[in-house]
C-alpha cells in the first residue's frame, strides 16, 4: 500500500468528486466547447511546447474532460487515448469527435483507482498530458505511478495547474489606483494570505454551473515531491500569462501581466 501525503492525497474524498464531476459534465462540455480563452492564449500554447509532439507518437490524454486536446493532438498527427473518470463527459467527447476519430480511443477511467489505471498497459505511449485537471483531482499518487509505468523510456509528461503559489484559495487578486496622481494608470497584483497549508475547498470555476466542484491546490513541494517520488525528473518549466492587460479597471486575470495564473510543467521518466 502506498503512503499518504496529507497536503497530497484526499483519498475520502474522491468519490464526492466523481459525483460532482458527472452532475457538472454536459454542463461543462456545453461551456467550454473547443477550449475558452485560458485555453486558447495560456495553456494550449505552453503544453504544445513543451510535449512538442511528432507525428505517429502515441499519447495519453488523462482527464480529457470533453475531449478538446485530444482532438488538437490527433489533428497534429498523434494516436490517442484519451480518459476521463466522468461518463458523460467522455460521452459527450465522442459525440463531438467527428474528424480523426481513428486516432482517438475515449475512456472511461477513474485516475485515483490503480485497479483501473492499470489498464493504462506498460510502456506504451511516448508522452502524457493533462490540462488543467491536477487541481481537481482527490489523489494523485496513483496517477503519477501509473504514467511513469505507461511510458516508454525516456517518455514525457506534461501537466498543467493553477499557479501553486499566486491562483490559489489563498490567494487574493487586488487593483489600486493613486487618486493623486491621475496620469498613472491602475495597478494590479496577488496578496498571498495562505501556501503551505492550504485545505480542499470547494468553489465555482465557471458562472452557472450545476455544482461548486472542489480544487486540491497543492504547495510545490507535496506537488515535485510526488512527481520525484513516482520516479521523474522535471526538465521544462513554463509560467504563460496573458500579454496585454485588457484596459480596464476589473480586477482580473488579464490584468495581471506580470503574475503567471498558471503554471506548466514537463517531466521524464528517470526510473
Amino acid at each position: 500500500m502506498m503512503a499518504v501525503d496529507p497536503k497530497t492525497d484526499f483519498p475520502e474524498l474522491v468519490n464526492e468528486t466523481h459525483a460532482i464531476w458527472e452532475q457538472n459534465g454536459s454542463w461543462w462540455d456545453s461551456n467550454m466547447g473547443e477550449g475558452n480563452k485560458w485555453h486558447r492564449l495560456l495553456i494550449a500554447p505552453a503544453t504544445e511546447r513543451l510535449l512538442a509532439i511528432q507525428g505517429g507518437e502515441h499519447v495519453l490524454d488523462l482527464a480529457c474532460g470533453n475531449g478538446q486536446f485530444a482532438r488538437r493532438l490527433a489533428s497534429m498527427g498523434a494516436r490517442v487515448l484519451a480518459c476521463d473518470f466522468s461518463g458523460s463527459l467522455v460521452e459527450c467527447a465522442r459525440l463531438r469527435t467527428s474528424e480523426h476519430a481513428d486516432r482517438i480511443d475515449y475512456r472511461v477511467i477513474d485516475l485515483a483507482s490503480e485497479e483501473q489505471l492499470a489498464a493504462i498497459g506498460t510502456a506504451q505511449f511516448d508522452a502524457a498530458v493533462c490540462n488543467m485537471a491536477m487541481m481537481d483531482m482527490a489523489s494523485i499518487t496513483p496517477l503519477l505511478l501509473a504514467v511513469n509505468r505507461a511510458l516508454r523510456p525516456e517518455g514525457r509528461f506534461i501537466f498543467s495547474v493553477p499557479h501553486p503559489c499566486f491562483n490559489t484559495n489563498g490567494t487574493t487578486l487586488l487593483a489600486e489606483r493613486d487618486d493623486y496622481a491621475s496620469d498613472d494608470p491602475p495597478r494590479f497584483g496577488v496578496r498571498v494570505s495562505r501556501y503551505r497549508n492550504l485545505v480542499p475547498q470547494k468553489a465555482i470555476a465557471i458562472a452557472g454551473q450545476p455544482q461548486p466542484h472542489y480544487y486540491f491546490h497543492r504547495p510545490l513541494q507535496a506537488l515535485l515531491t510526488a512527481c520525484f517520488a513516482a520516479g521523474f525528473a522535471l526538465d521544462g518549466l513554463e509560467e504563460p500569462t496573458f500579454d496585454h492587460p485588457a484596459g480596464d479597471f476589473a480586477v482580473r486575470w488579464q490584468n495581471c501581466v506580470e503574475i503567471p495564473p498558471i503554471l506548466v510543467f514537463r517531466l521524464r521518466v528517470t526510473a
